[in-house]
């Protein structure tokens, strides 16, 4: 199912827009509530309290997640959502922030971004055209 985009109404007086958001995990009505599941989940409550707020959507950070705990888990277990047990859709930034935010932490190339783990001081690899694969090493390579 592809992903699509309806819009629904927009306010004259402030250009404000009302829509509907269609993804394979459900339907979002827009403007919505998206809590933010950092790593996965959202902390202190469970994914029938979140649902139970009306969020069919919730933020993901690539960079946490990518960390911790680590892409290649996320996908042996089956992707985010079975990983998570969430029945809405995700929405996942870049990790950009993070990663800029961490300046003292990274070095920007042609090829992505190397970052030092701020949790274990290990140090890895961001590629735009492959978010989710990795070079991971105890020692800088480059």
């Amino acid at each position: 199912m592809a992903i699509s985009f309806d819009l629904l109404g927009v306010d004259a007086a402030t250009g404000a827009r009302r829509g509907r958001l269609t993804t394979p995990h459900g339907v979002v009505e827009t403007p919505a509530f998206m809590p933010v599941g950092t790593q996965g989940t959202v902390k202190a409550l469970t994914w029938e309290e979140v649902w139970a707020t009306g969020a069919r959507l919730c933020l993901a950070n690539t960079y946490h997640l990518f960390l911790r705990p680590g892409a290649d888990v996320v996908e042996a277990l089956g992707g985010l959502h079975r990983f998570t047990s969430w029945p809405g859709g995700f929405l996942t930034d870049s990790g950009g922030f993070q990663v800029f935010s961490l300046e003292g932490l990274r070095k920007v190339g042609d090829d992505g971004v190397e970052f030092q783990s701020h949790h274990d001081g290990s140090f890895h690899t961001l590629s735009r055209n492959a978010p989710s694969a990795s070079r991971s090493s105890s020692a800088r390579t480059s």
